[in-house]
């Protein structure tokens, strides 16, 4: 297979279509991007016939800061009267490697998001269809076939390797709105945990009675929730908490300015999430970081509007010069997230043992 279709946010395009190209390319695998403002994907278009399988083996999805899901692409499919979707999908899959499941996905746009009674409705006859030709049980496939309709008449068929990709069809997780919470910011941390930090990890990682410290909390999206998860937080910020928030007792109200702030001892979880400049608040994070004030910590980094990739490589390149620098053995992922608008959530932490 020599494309690889990748999703991602629209209006995002030219970011995941300068990523790749400077990742793939950084594995030895070598190719260029098509990419069309605002339709909510791109397509590497490989050199070599097998490039997309090389590429989903010499690069981990979770490196990709700017994709939401990928697939291999077998086959663009355009019907001239869509009678029958099911069969061409079919047809096109019979000397498909083994695979186990299905995906029925489309762009996250407003046409995108109108082709979701389409797939629902597709999704059994699919799955009974293509049932003769995949394997008994998931271990034995390496693949999940992936269904990406861009129109009633166009889709692509494709293959999403099980063990290198979002868990999620769409690439993140569907989260409903708590109605205690006082911003829908709070989203952004929730997708943040699951999207970051790996699953067996989490639980070790956020536990009841932790320290926190929300940098920028106000009103406090992010300090919910960390207190729904039991932790006693400082929220650091000089406008107004939640009332309802505060009167959980958890949370201590600071009016003070967050780049001036120090704990007095070190916290389990620093969080921030700030309108500022994103070099100013990386160096904010270097600085807890470094001098050990945390142990875990989630953050926010705003986008320019042009040029957005670049600025993240080169901030997340000095963060990591920073705590290599300070002897800090750790780890670090980056995502954008679906409830992020223009910016991207960075998580680090101790490197795991």
């Amino acid at each position: 297979m020599q494309q690889l279709l990748i999703t991602c946010r629209a209006g995002l395009e030219p970011d995941i279509a300068a990523e790749i190209q400077v990742k793939s390319a950084a594995v030895g695998v070598h190719g260029f991007v098509r990419a069309q403002a605002g339709q909510g994907y791109v397509i590497f278009e490989g050199y070599q016939p097998d490039s997309a399988e090389s590429l989903m083996q010499r690069l981990a999805f979770a490196e990709l800061i700017f994709a939401r899901q990928w697939m291999a692409v077998v086959e663009h499919v355009t019907l001239e009267a869509p009678t029958d979707r099911i069969a061409p999908i079919v047809e096109v899959l019979q000397q498909a490697p083994a695979f186990h499941g299905s995906w029925l996905t489309f762009p996250d746009t407003n046409d995108g998001k109108s082709l979701s009674r389409l797939t629902r409705k597709l999704e059994k006859p699919l799955e009974k269809a293509l049932a003769p030709l995949q394997a008994r049980t998931p271990d034995k496939a390496d693949w999940i076939v992936q269904v990406f309709f861009l129109s009633g008449e166009e889709f692509w068929v494709g293959l999403t390797p099980r063990r290198n990709a979002s868990l999620w069809d769409v690439g993140y997780p569907r989260l409903r709105q708590p109605p205690s919470a006082p911003s829908r910011s709070t989203l952004k941390l929730e997708e943040a945990w699951l999207q970051l930090i790996p699953e067996h990890l989490r639980a070790v990682y956020i536990k009841p009675f932790q320290k926190a410290v929300d940098l920028g909390a106000a009103p406090g999206g992010w300090t919910w929730q960390l207190v729904h998860r039991g932790m006693q937080v400082v929220a650091v910020d000089n406008g107004p908490m939640d009332k309802q928030l505060m009167e959980s007792g958890q949370v201590t109200h600071l009016r003070e300015d967050a780049f001036a702030y120090k704990p007095n001892r070190q916290v389990d979880w620093l969080v921030c999430d700030m309108v500022e400049k994103p070099a100013r608040v990386a160096e904010l994070m270097e600085r807890w970081l470094v001098k050990g004030w945390c142990r875990f910590a989630i953050f926010n980094l705003k986008l320019p509007m042009k040029k957005r990739w670049q600025e993240v490589d080169q901030i997340l390149t000095r963060i990591r010069a920073e705590l290599d620098q300070a002897g800090i053995a750790y780890q670090m992922s980056a995502r954008q997230l679906y409830h992020d608008r223009e910016e991207i959530t960075v998580f680090v932490g101790p490197k795991e043992t």
